[in-house]
This record gives C-alpha cells, sequence and structure tokens, in this order.
C-alpha cells in the first residue's frame, strides 16, 4: 500500500521554497504498510508504557548544533525509525536525575519507546542540524511524552532530524508517533526466557509486523550481548525496504539477550 504526506515531508530539500499545508494527510493510515486502525487499538499486553502520566511542568529547551557535527542538508531517500529498548538503558540509570523522567519508575514504566525518525539519504552521511530551532511547543512535549519520555531526547531527534524533514515539529512529532504506534513487538518476555539469537530475533519481530522481512531490521547490541535498540528501515515513501548495506548488522548467529528489567 502507499501513503500520502504532506507535500514538505515527502520533499525535504524543498523546505526553502514549500508552501505545502503542514498537516499530514489522513490517508496517512496507510503509513508502514501496516493496518493502523488496529495498531492503534493496543490492548494493555502490547502497549509500550504502563501507567504513563507526564508530571507537570516539562520543557524541552532548543538544543545548538555541536560544534563538532556539520550541517547537512541532503535529499532524502528513505528513514530509519529507531526503537529503543527501555529496560537495558535504565538498567544502570533508575538514580540518575538525567534519566529520571524515563528510569526512576515515577511518572511511568517502559519498554520500547522511540528513540527518533531519522532521514537517511544514498551513503552513510545522513542529513543533519538543517535548521536552528526553538523550545519546543509544551503541548508538543506533553502529547509524546510516554513515547518519548525524555524530554532532552524530544528536543535532540527534533533539532538533529526533525529540522531536516519539516519546518513544524508538530509534524515531525505526528508522523513520529502514527509509525512508532504503527509497530507491533514481538512477546519480548517470552523471548528473554530462552537462548536467542540476533537472527532469531529479527525473525520474530519480522512475524509480528505483516510486510516487514527479517533484512529490514537492524539491530544494535552492547558488547555484553544485551539488546539496547531494533532499527525499521524503509525507504522514502515511509513503507519497509531492505536495509542499506553500509548499515551496520549484528551478524544473524551472534547471541542476544534480553533484560526484563527488575
Amino acid at each position: 500500500m502507499g501513503c500520502a504526506l504532506d507535500a514538505e515531508l515527502v520533499r525535504p530539500e524543498r523546505l526553502s521554497n514549500s508552501s505545502a499545508p503542514h498537516q499530514v494527510r489522513s490517508t496517512i493510515v496507510s503509513i508502514l504498510g501496516l493496518g493502523l486502525s488496529s495498531a492503534l487499538a493496543l490492548t494493555p499486553a502490547q502497549a509500550q508504557s504502563y501507567q504513563c502520566s507526564p508530571p507537570s511542568g516539562l520543557s524541552a529547551p532548543a538544543e545548538s548544533r555541536p560544534a563538532s557535527e556539520p550541517r547537512r542538508a541532503k535529499p532524502i531517500t528513505g528513514y530509519t525509525l529507531a526503537l529503543s529498548w527501555s529496560p537495558e538503558f535504565c538498567r544502570s540509570r533508575k538514580a540518575s536525575p538525567r534519566d529520571k523522567t524515563q528510569c526512576s519508575g515515577e511518572d511511568g514504566s517502559f519498554a520500547f519507546i522511540l528513540h527518533g525518525l531519522w532521514p537517511e539519504t544514498r551513503g552513510p552521511g545522513y542529513p543533519q542540524w538543517c535548521a536552528s530551532t526553538k523550545p519546543l511547543p509544551p503541548a508538543v512535549v506533553k502529547r509524546n511524552f510516554c513515547i518519548m519520555p525524555s524530554t532532552k531526547m524530544m528536543a535532540h531527534e527534533w533539532a538533529k532530524h526533525g529540522t531536516c524533514m519539516t519546518k513544524r515539529p508538530e509534524t515531525y512529532f505526528r508522523v513520529s508517533r502514527i509509525m512508532f504506534h504503527a509497530v507491533r513487538f514481538p512477546d519480548m518476555d517470552r523471548l528473554s526466557r530462552k537462548p536467542l539469537t540476533a537472527g532469531q530475533f529479527r525473525n520474530a519481530f519480522a512475524a509480528a509486523n505483516d510486510g516487514v522481512m527479517p533484512e529490514m531490521v537492524r539491530l544494535k547490541v552492547n558488547a555484553r550481548g544485551w539488546l539496547q535498540e531494533v532499527r525499521l528501515c524503509l525507504g522514502g515513501n515511509f513503507r519497509p525496504q531492505r536495509c542499506p548495506a553500509y548499515m551496520r548488522a549484528v551478524k544473524a548467529d551472534q547471541a542476544v539477550k534480553i533484560w526484563r528489567g527488575g
């Protein structure tokens, strides 16, 4: 299935002279080639945040481009949907003030969260830091907190990646949110309780999502073999596609462990 998106989002290289409306059209329900009508009707077992309650007074100050990272405004040929496994991230950060909203348990308990939606180009030099930013609107921060429970991450993802896709943070986060909710996740508890390889995990992830094949999925695993992140490769039409050769892949027979939390 195809999808019709805001012309500004589909043709980001024309941001400077685009007069297209910023709102993502309703036909985005076909995004990722998955059935959003069912994906959005999450049951508690499928939800990726539990008892999530955005704290009052959230703010996401503007983030500036580091001097060590160049501005790269390039034509966009695809995207990566990056999904972080929060139990592993929070394993050693439960008492960290910097990561309090995600890891303390006071504002919710999280499984997979959205790391970001990243524009890609031909080759490894992806677009980044395309425009300066302002603090994110409080309504945007609050609405997206339960899929990205870090205001610092929100500001970073918008400044580094989102500005290369659209002029408005509302558009970037709306598309990111729809795509995150479109993904179905395998039974992580079951997978964590048996010997597992990277290939087997990719197979399980693909089996949970119509239209996704294992070669469209990349994993990030730490040096001790624990799963940190799942990355889904997407074409310029936002449909799943085979990951490019330059994107590093964990070998299929490499052992992967899943931290359940606790």
